[in-house]
């Protein structure tokens, strides 16, 4: 311990003997040649602490002064010296001397004034905020964090441990005895070499002012949600009301057809119509008109009826309604014949799945063994490195020594490179300055110089700058004149021809209105006649036929379904995991849709059977005629 607190002493004395114009070269060289006397390892030690304190004199004169301003208010300027160094050795080179050597040469040193120092120093709020940020001005902040605020954070522990210790030692000291006071001693006043003013500690960060707390409306839901679940649970009730009568009462599309009534539409609904639907709908009339007028022509020609058509229609009619009734069986079979082909896709899986897992096994235990060898001959490997490390830890001291005397060197070069920058810079901001006055002068006698501040304009003057029609400002205020008095009456004749335009068309619309009405009236006459006719020569629908291709998915279905009941005994220990059945669905919500597909599907066949029935119609009128 005292080893260390006479080398921490001669590293104090050297820095209490630093003037503000000695550089750190010939400081180190001043000390080495001083230092002579003592041992190898006392000089590397010295000289490595005072060539780092000089190298970081800022960061570690920032803490030092904070730490006076703060909480050493009591301490003597007399060691300051001895603060920087402490600092220096717990930010520096705390990891290289190892804790228990820094604490031999913490309690080498004054007790009270080392214990109130780490406090000071060690405290987390300190470390994570003005001391990051001091450092960051100097070096980047990245750097600073990683390699000295994150072990400072890490040694927090064991330096409160410490700090403990200490304070347990100073409380178990005895009082000293009180002794003679000396007679002061006056000295002379050493002014020349005045102590380089404190860095002033940033103000405090004013406290923020507290949140207001968030409101309970974030955690309740609005009224508005639960007027729409009211609204809707009465809906839902409403609609399972009206289905249950539904279901109680016979619906239309249940009745037989026998029992079933034309349906009757009023023909004298008034419908307003626009323009453009008056003049489509006149336009198709049109259209019916003349092909029926072209069709009687071609009759009266020689033209064939369409008897025999219609009878073709029927029956290729009839023939798509059984491809289409087998084209459903037949997908309906292959979705049963898919269904079956996946069970039996799923038998092989499982049984290659359970092939897989054996050979995973067999993999795992050559990998276990594999990977028990790789670490026996890792285990070998570090050995061999560590005795290469501590081999290598030997020669650490030489390596140290040239690396600083090549510091030296470096800095030396560095400083002469900055004087001949620095002479360079002054040459050019020198001629920089006396051409900046050379373009002031001159800019000041242009100013000098007498100029027009006027102009007389004459409105009545053309301009004269050779372009076409160029022409005065009178002039042009003339001719805008006279251009807006054509658009005004160009605008006042196309307000005439648009109000005879609208008047023409008025008259062409009541026109086709009137002939559409006309229209209307005979078609409803012939669909009346022809619903009649429909209802009267009604038939059955034909039976389903069957198809080859529905008996050869049937026969397949069958084949597979046998393969797959065969297989199944062999799978009854590892049985594969069955998909989850869909959740059924409710019998009232099963029943409402059928019959809404029953609805669908009897406006479908109703409005295709309309449709047909309307244009054989037609075809009989126009025959008949």
């Amino acid at each position: 311990m005292a080893y260390y607190g006479k080398c921490i002493e001669t590293v104090i004395e050297q820095l209490d003997q630093l003037k503000p114009g000695d550089s750190p070269e010939q400081v180190l060289e001043a000390a080495s040649a001083s230092l002579q006397t003592l041992s190898s390892q006392k000089q590397a030690f010295i000289l490595e602490v005072l060539s780092g304190c000089l190298e970081y004199h800022r960061l570690l004169t920032t803490v030092v002064d904070a730490f006076y301003v703060r909480d050493g208010r009591l301490c003597l300027w007399a060691d300051y010296n001895l603060f920087k160094v402490i600092c220096y050795l717990a930010t520096f080179q705390l990891g290289e001397l190892g804790f228990q050597l820094f604490c031999d040469i913490v309690k080498s040193q004054p007790l009270d004034k080392m214990c109130k120092f780490l406090r000071f120093f060690f405290s987390p709020l300190n470390l994570s905020s003005w001391v990051k940020d001091e450092w960051s001005l100097v070096y980047e902040a990245a750097y600073v964090k990683e390699n000295w605020i994150a072990p400072l954070m890490r040694w927090q522990p064991e330096v409160q441990e410490l700090i403990k210790q200490l304070e347990a030692v100073l409380a178990n000291q005895s009082p000293l005895l009180k002794t003679k006071a000396k007679v002061t001693e006056p000295k002379e006043f050493n002014l020349t070499t005045p102590r380089s003013r404190a860095i002033p500690m940033p103000e405090p960060v004013p406290a923020v002012a507290k949140p207001r707390p968030v409101p309970r409306s974030t955690y309740q839901q609005p009224k508005e949600q639960h007027l729409l679940d009211k609204t809707k649970r009465h809906n839902r009730r409403r609609a399972e009301e009206l289905l249950l009568r539904a279901n109680v009462e016979e619906m239309q599309c249940a009745v037989p057809r026998s029992r079933r009534e034309p349906p009757t539409q009023p023909n004298n609904i008034p419908v307003k119509l626009n323009t453009a639907a008056i003049l489509r709908e006149g336009a198709l009339y049109q259209r019916q008109v003349e092909r029926e007028l072209q069709r009687v022509d071609r009759l009266v020609d020689g033209a064939g009826d369409f008897s025999e058509f219609l009878e073709w229609q029927k029956k290729m009619q009839a023939r798509d309604r059984e491809e289409q009734l087998a084209a459903g069986e037949c997908r309906r079979l292959l979705g049963k014949l898919s269904h079956e082909e996946a069970a039996l896709a799923r038998q092989h899986l499982v049984r290659g799945n359970k092939q897989k897992a054996d050979q995973k096994k067999e993999e795992m235990t050559e990998l276990m063994q594999q990977c028990a060898e790789r670490r026996l001959q890792e285990e070998r490997s570090m050995r061999e490195l560590v005795e290469q490390v501590t081999e290598a830890q030997k020669n650490v001291k030489v390596a140290q020594t040239r690396l600083l005397k090549g510091r030296q060197q470096i800095v030396q070069e560095v400083i002469e490179e900055s004087r001949e920058l620095l002479q360079r810079s002054a040459e050019a901001a020198k001629e920089e300055q006396r051409r900046r006055c050379e373009l002031i002068s001159q800019l000041r006698a242009l100013e000098t110089q007498p100029m027009r501040k006027g102009k007389l304009v004459d409105l009545t003057q053309i301009p004269g700058y050779g372009l076409e029609g160029e022409m005065s400002v009178v002039e042009l205020r003339e001719r805008l004149a006279l251009l807006k008095d054509a658009q005004r009456r160009a605008e006042e004749d196309k307000r005439d021809q648009i109000i005879q335009d609208k008047r023409s068309k008025s008259q062409e619309l009541q026109n086709v209105v009137e002939q559409i009405s006309l229209c209307r009236a005979a078609m409803g006459r012939s669909a009346a006649l022809r619903w009649e006719e429909k209802k009267a020569g009604a038939a059955a629908p034909g039976l389903r036929s069957q198809d080859e291709r529905v008996l050869a998915l049937q026969r397949r279905i069958e084949e597979t379904a046998a393969e797959r009941r065969r297989q199944a005994p062999l799978l009854q220990v590892s049985a594969p995991r069955t998909p989850r059945a869909p959740r059924a669905q409710p019998r009232a919500q099963l029943e409402a849709q059928h019959w809404l597909e029953l609805e669908q599907s009897r406006e479908r066949s109703l409005h295709a059977r309309h449709r047909r029935g309307s244009a054989c119609g037609r075809a009989r009128d126009l025959e008949a005629a």
